[in-house]
Formats: structure tokens, sequence, C-alpha cells
């Protein structure tokens, strides 16, 4: 196999035109760099170059060796202004994994913060089920996930970052007892029919537990698949229902009214999971700074 530091020394040696003008320029004694050209001339099986007075010629394998130098280093140079902006944060690659209430408060804003800070960063944007995506962290296919709750014991590796506390509000039909009230206490619900607004998991988990801290149980009456199938239900009549703010974030429905809750507050908590052991990325960096940025807007 041909050495690649050998080559750059003919390189050297056939640009200079000698030995010698070869050796000032790498900072070589002149008998290091004959002693580079005898090896390499040894890996190659032929000879790379002739006497011609006081200097040296290539030989046709010497010039064909030395236009492949050429070459390896140009890539060389290319290869370490790529890593350069690699780890500096101009170029790469980020892939992010999210479910759809976060989509439009949190990722948007930070997406379109990244691409003027960061616009040569590809994103990749892909949107998941809540409930455990941190496997796609920890494995390497995600550089970032958003996730509902507290990591579970056997989520090591995993590094979860407070985003925010996404409070649930209660959402009543429009002629409602309880609709003109500033407020509510979550135990004023207790008797009414609810309408379900989440899948099993950590989303209803917060509602459950919130209800469970209030004295009671919740009696669904009916289960839906997303925020605005919950209120459609409740504006017909059907029952009262919690949806997160950031679940209210693209219009509340006509026929319902949406009430602040205390004592307590069902809240589900948002954080932002990335992998432990993953090396330093600025691209990454500058995207949670961003989602924090976004979460922190009324």
């Amino acid at each position: 196999m041909l050495d690649v530091r050998r080559m750059q020394v003919l390189r050297a040696v056939v640009s200079s035109g000698s030995v010698t003008g070869a050796a000032a320029v790498l900072g070589y004694t002149p008998s290091a760099v004959s002693q580079q050209i005898a090896a390499l001339e040894k890996e190659a099986g032929t000879e790379l170059l002739e006497r011609v007075g006081r200097g040296v010629r290539p030989t046709a394998a010497g010039l064909l060796l030395t236009e492949y130098a050429d070459t390896i280093s140009r890539q060389v140079a290319e290869a370490e202004t790529a890593l350069a902006d690699l780890l500096a944060g101009r170029t790469g690659r980020l892939a992010v994994r999210y479910f759809a209430t976060a989509g439009g408060s949190l990722v948007a804003p930070a997406v379109a913060r990244l691409r003027t800070e960061h616009p040569g960063v590809q994103i990749e944007l892909r949107l998941i089920d809540p409930e455990d995506p941190l496997p796609d962290v920890r494995e390497g296919r995600a550089d970032l996930a958003l996730v509902v709750g507290s990591p579970a014991p056997a989520h090591d590796g995993v590094r979860l970052l407070h985003l925010l506390d996404d409070p649930y509000l209660a959402v009543l039909p429009a002629g409602h007892r309880l609709a003109d009230a500033p407020d509510l206490e979550l135990s004023d619900l207790a008797a009414e029919p609810w309408v379900g607004s989440e899948w099993p998991g950590p989303c209803l988990d917060a509602q459950l537990t919130a209800c469970e801290a209030a004295g009671f149980r919740p009696r669904f009456v009916v289960d839906s698949e997303d925020y605005v199938t919950a209120q459609g239900f409740v504006a017909a009549g059907m029952g009262v229902s919690l949806i997160p703010r950031l679940g209210l974030a693209t219009g509340v429905r006509p026929g319902v009214v949406v009430r602040e809750l205390r004592a307590p507050e069902p809240t589900r908590s948002i954080h932002a999971a990335v992998r432990e052991t993953a090396p330093p990325q600025p691209a990454l960096r500058a995207f949670i700074a961003a989602l924090r940025d976004a979460a922190a807007r009324p």
C-alpha cells in the first residue's frame, strides 16, 4: 500500500525540482527526503524520479503519483474546512422528534430561529407519539425529542431538560351552569360527565393525579383522540373536558368556554430529551435555547 505521507514528500520534490529544495520546504534533511522517496519507490515497485543535472524530474509513475498527491492534499484541506464548519455549527444535521401540540408553539419558532442563526444545518422533523420517543434519542436516531412527564429509571443515558409546565384548562359547554365563573376548583367538576381528551399515558396521568388529589375520579362518557374532537363533544353538551393550554393554541371552537383551574391545577411537564453521551453540537445548543425562549413566551 502506498504511504500517503511519502506521496506528499514526492510532491514536494517534484514541485521544487530537487531533493534539497524539498528538504528546505518540508524542514527535513536531504537524507531523510531521499529515504522517504526510496521507500515509496519500493512500495510502488518502480522508479519515481530520474536525475537531470543537479536536479530531478518525475518519471511517468512519479508524475502520476504527484497528481494523486495533489488531489489528496486538496481533499484533506476540504475535509478540514468541512470539519471546522461542522464543529462551529455552520453545517450538519439535527434530527428532532416532537408531538403534535408542541409543534406550532415550540418547535416551529425554534426551527425558524435555527434556520436564521445556522442556515447550513439540515433539520429533520418527525411527528411521533409522545409516550415513548426516548429510544430514538438513546440509540442515536434522534438528537432531541420533546417528551411529557419525568424520566423512568429504565431511561438511563437520556437527560431531560425542563422546558415548561403546561396547565390544563376546563372546557365547558357555553350554557353550562359554571360557564360564567371566572375560575374553577377542580372539585367543581367532580359530578360532571367528562369528555376524554387524552389517550392513556403521561398526559392522561397528569389529569387523573390532579383529580385524585381533589378527592374524586372523573367519569368519562366519551373518549376522543384529539383536542379539536373533544371540544366538539363538549359543544354538543356531552360533558366537560380538560385540555392543556398548548392544545388550545390553535383556537377555541364556538359553543364552548374555557376557564382556569385551581386547587389543584392539573399540569403536564414538557421536557427536551437529549443523549447524555452525545458530543457537543452548537446547532443543538442553539435549538434548545430557541425552544426555551419559545416556552417562556406567554
